[in-house]
């Protein structure tokens, strides 16, 4: 018995669950869980929760469906950003691919650090506007 809660996953505000849970899946590679993937046959898509999770099935992301979401404006403090991902990638090489994937998926650059001699990295914003971090990983 453990003595402290677990983390189940994280949780993102959307005003298109669908939508969101779509960007992330194809640029983390993750899956839904059964129950929460699209309708194949053509049914309508209105869910308004989702959750996404690695191939292994531990929970990863999930979606949730609220009536309007503020975009941020980061980095001015206006409408903060309250909270952000931060993934990483093995090299610059990898950093430069991931940062083209994300913007093809629907990403959009907040910041470009790339020549940052001590942390390169980009901030992004998935399709609702939740910012982002991609960066090298560093060695332990």
């Amino acid at each position: 018995m453990t003595s402290h809660p677990q983390l189940l996953h994280t949780v993102l505000d959307t005003t298109r669950p669908r939508e969101l849970a779509e960007f992330y899946r194809r640029l983390l590679g993750l899956t839904y869980r059964p129950g929460d993937e699209p309708p194949a046959d053509g049914a309508p898509d209105e869910p308004d929760w989702l959750v996404l999770r690695t191939s292994d099935g531990v929970n990863q992301l999930a979606f949730q469906q609220v009536e309007r979401l503020p975009r941020t404006t980061w980095p001015a403090h206006d409408v903060p950003m309250q909270a952000h991902l931060d993934l990483t990638v093995p090299d610059a090489a990898e950093l430069t691919r991931q940062r083209r994937r994300a913007e093809d998926l629907g990403a959009e650059l907040l910041l470009d650090r790339y020549d940052d001699p001590d942390e390169p990295l980009y901030v992004l914003a998935d399709p609702a506007g939740h910012p982002f971090c991609v960066f090298v990983r560093t060695p332990v």
